[in-house]
């Protein structure tokens, strides 16, 4: 009986093998591109023709090969890059498993031009099959020029999987675009069907980003910057006006290389904790730098995924420069007016709007510099606002008029300072303020929502309730589901303040409340809190406390239609800005927006 397992011959198999490197047009791209950067290359040149499918062109003024070099460089697994165990585990080339030229070779027509510096003659190598390899002397400019054509020529059955010449290209200007933002000190050109596309001069990163994406995105980003023996971190991140909902503008480089890490990713999307709604995706230009020893980049033949020899503290690190990033910019956004598809004019979201670290200058002025200097609030302003901001506004007279002006204030600063920017309620439902650049607009009741959210997250971590006694208990009876919730929530709800006692057939007695809560309220707002955190856990399926905090919070805050006092404003207004995230409410919802004095002159026709 003959053997049923056989070799493979060896022109089969590498084919086999080349699918792992060249699965499309892009793959060609990407490999030859990363070898141009590898020879230390100040020039590269990208020529494509019927998206890559047809003929894929790379050229540079790197360092070049001699005859013999070029004819072990279509061999597989030959490189220049690594020579020992040592080498692997701490690589610094883009390239180095010695796969891409061979595997490019086996489903390709391949022609290599190239001559080394020292060099007076060039060798020009020509495979047309995979037994026809020609080689001769030539006058070639100093460099490496790669020609591919006819990709999957000898495989039919892949070449019929590509997709349009629309969906290729696209693949190849990301990938084209990617390794440009890596390296900005190399100048790259990018000709499709001998029309020049792109054509980026060597710079700066700064340079590069605005030649990629636009003159203004600067404007439009968040700097990020690092540095620590063991990592460094650096880069931009979009504002939040920026954000799409599509994948595909992470761009995360690990020591040059682009990479994706999901875990890094993660750490992005909740640094931006609320600010992201569902389906939206951050834009971020991250440069991790790391001791290659501590990465292993040979995962598999595209190089794309990486493995930390410390996942979690990689985490841990991304996670809090970001945050730290974004909390020393203000992204209050800024709204204008913007033509829409009909030609009517709409209020939109203005990214290009620049603001410096550590600014926040552009915010309600209450008082004198001192105060506006200070980054902390007394504990009897916190009373007054988690207070008085509670107690008082519900039994405040209602405005008839539809909106209420604040009063006069009658405190002054000791010094001649200027008299406090004006603050109005309007509807009983936003503030309006005066700033630096025009007008701010506050939603009262997702901003005192936001207040609450980050006190309860607190109370609930430090364990201190601070418990309000009922003068008289309240005796309440819940549904039994509602009761066993109830029951099951209290170690974290007790937290917050609530003193709960549990009693036969689903009744329970209201002992004490949080001080957040105003009197009167307190059966409503726990009836509501359990339909709220039950929702939650249905819809959202959020992790327990942070259900907890959210569902209090927002029952708890003061609602549109409730009357402020323009003290009751001005230490909302004071709290929200102490908050890590006063930009969107603890469910993604836009606090505060800005519209410039720019934009109300050009209204009027000022400009």
């Amino acid at each position: 009986m003959t053997s049923r397992i056989k070799i493979l011959p060896e022109n089969i198999a590498n084919k086999i093998a080349a699918g792992e490197v060249v699965q499309r047009p892009e793959s060609v791209v990407k490999e030859l591109l990363e070898n141009a950067v590898d020879a230390n290359s100040t020039s590269i040149e990208l020529i494509v023709k019927q998206a890559g499918k047809s003929l894929i062109q790379v050229c540079d003024d790197g360092s070049g090969m001699t005859e013999e070099e070029v004819l072990l460089s279509i061999r597989k697994h030959a490189t220049s890059k690594i020579s020992s165990m040592e080498d692997l585990e701490s690589i610094k080339t883009l390239g180095f498993r010695g796969e891409a030229l061979s595997s490019i070779a086996s489903v390709c027509q391949l022609e290599i031009k190239t001559e080394t510096k020292e060099s007076e003659v060039g060798t020009l190598l020509k495979i047309k099959s995979e037994t026809e390899i020609i080689t001769e002397k030539i006058s070639a400019p100093k460099g490496t020029c790669v020609t591919v054509k006819n990709i999957f020529y000898n495989i039919p059955a892949r070449r019929k999987f590509l997709k349009s010449d629309t969906t290729e290209l696209k693949h190849i200007i990301d990938t084209f675009n990617r390794i440009a933002l890596a390296h900005p000190e190399i100048s790259f050109k990018f000709y499709n069907s001998d029309n020049l596309v792109f054509d980026y001069k060597s710079g700066s990163l700064e340079e590069r980003i605005e030649q990629v994406f636009a003159d203004n995105i600067l404007d439009a980003l968040i700097p990020v910057n690092e540095e620590t023996d063991y990592l460094t971190i650096k880069g931009y991140l979009g504002k939040p006006a920026i954000f799409k909902r599509s994948k595909g503008e992470q761009f995360l480089f690990l020591n040059n290389r682009f990479v994706i890490n999901k875990n890094i990713n993660h750490a992005v999307f909740t640094a931006f904790e609320n600010i992201l709604e569902k389906g939206d995706y951050p834009f971020f230009i991250l440069f991790i730098s790391l001791d290659p020893k501590k990465v292993d980049v040979n995962i598999h033949p595209s190089k794309l995924e990486v493995k930390f020899d410390d996942e979690r503290d990689i985490y841990n690190f991304v996670l809090s420069v970001i945050r730290k990033s974004i909390g020393s910019h203000d992204l209050v956004p800024t709204m204008s007016f913007t033509d829409s598809e009909n030609g009517k004019e709409k209020l939109a979201f203005n990214p290009f709007q620049s603001v410096k670290q550590n600014d926040f200058s552009d915010r309600p002025d209450f008082s004198s510099r001192e105060r506006r200097e200070r980054t902390s609030v007394t504990d009897e302003e916190i009373d007054l606002v988690f207070g008085d901001l509670t107690k008082n506004i519900m039994s405040s007279t209602s405005s008839s008029s539809s909106y209420e002006t604040s009063e006069k204030r009658t405190e002054h600063s000791a010094s001649n300072e200027v008299e406090t920017t004006f603050l109005i309620q309007l509807h009983n439902k936003y503030i309006l303020s005066q700033i630096k650049s025009g007008l701010m607009i506050i939603d009262q009741h997702v901003a005192h929502e936001r207040i609450l959210y980050e006190r309860a997250l607190s109370r609930m971590e430090a364990n201190l309730p601070f418990t309000q006694q009922l003068l008289f208990s309240i005796k309440i009876q819940f549904d039994l589901a509602s009761y066993e919730i109830l029951k099951e929530l209290d170690p974290m709800i007790s937290k917050l303040g609530f003193k709960i006692k549990y009693l036969p057939k689903s009744y329970v007695t209201i002992e004490g409340v949080p001080d957040d809560i105003k009197s009167g309220s307190e059966e409503k707002l726990l009836r509501e809190f359990i339909i709220e955190y039950l929702n939650n856990q249905k819809e959202k399926q959020l992790e327990e406390k942070d259900n907890v905090a959210k569902s209090y919070s927002c029952k708890a805050a003061i609602k549109a239609g409730d009357k402020l006092s323009e003290k009751e404003m001005r230490l909302l207004i004071d709290q929200l800005f102490a908050t890590t995230m006063p930009y969107v409410c603890p469910h993604g919802r836009p606090i505060v927006i800005k519209i410039s004095l720019e934009e109300f002159d050009r209204r009027f026709g000022r400009t």
